[in-house]
């Protein structure tokens, strides 16, 4: 520990979903959806916060957000509802960045229903993400256990996440709260990925 304080780790006001998406463009590498931009995220983070089958916890230390995880209850009603209240600004403002990669949006667009892997569950945490300044501290476990906690008081029997292959330090995160290995994948053509799943106590 750095001799900070532990931040409080609670769920995110609308308000900070912009700084959890900076986060999330800032400190997560893999994947397309950093590609797009913080401005694309933000959107996307105040759909998750607004949904209420999704939610947003965030870790925050004087008024400042250090960390966050991102969750679903249903990662394609998620999507389908982005896409109809928030796509069409979306898509204007992030135009050239989807035009250039459009293969990996559609890719990303149809991964839920892509696995390959029915007995997977809806339930997924999407992204976890901390600042660079607090790395080594626990913030991630911190979070990722808030929003296992969330999904447990909603009934949510099981849960996924998604981590790049290669992705040593995710996956160590996962397997430590709970997660255990059960597929893998190619979200997009080429880089594989592992599926994990978390089943209730």
């Amino acid at each position: 520990m750095s001799g900070t304080a532990t931040p409080k780790v609670r769920p995110a006001r609308e308000g900070e979903a912009a700084a959890a998406a900076d986060l999330h463009a800032r400190r997560i590498t893999e994947g397309f959806l950093p590609t797009l931009g913080a401005p694309f995220l933000a959107r996307l983070y105040r759909r998750i916060v607004r949904d209420p089958g999704s939610f947003l916890v965030v870790a925050v230390d004087r008024d400042r957000v250090v960390g966050m995880c991102a969750c679903t209850e249903d990662l394609g009603e998620l999507y389908r509802t982005f896409v109809l209240r928030d796509g069409a600004i979306a898509a204007v403002r992030s135009a050239p960045r989807i035009l250039r990669r459009w293969r990996r949006v559609v890719e990303t667009l149809r991964y839920p229903a892509a696995e390959g892997a029915p007995d997977l569950p809806e339930a997924e945490v999407l992204a976890v993400a901390v600042d660079a300044a607090r790395s080594g501290e626990g913030i991630g476990r911190l979070v990722v256990e808030a929003a296992l906690a969330e999904f447990d008081r909603r009934g949510t029997a099981r849960v996924k996440v998604v981590a790049g292959g290669d992705n040593a330090a995710a996956l160590g995160l996962y397997r430590a709260t709970g997660f255990v290995d059960a597929a893998r994948i190619e979200v997009h053509e080429g880089t594989e990925s592992v599926v994990l799943v978390r089943s209730a106590p």
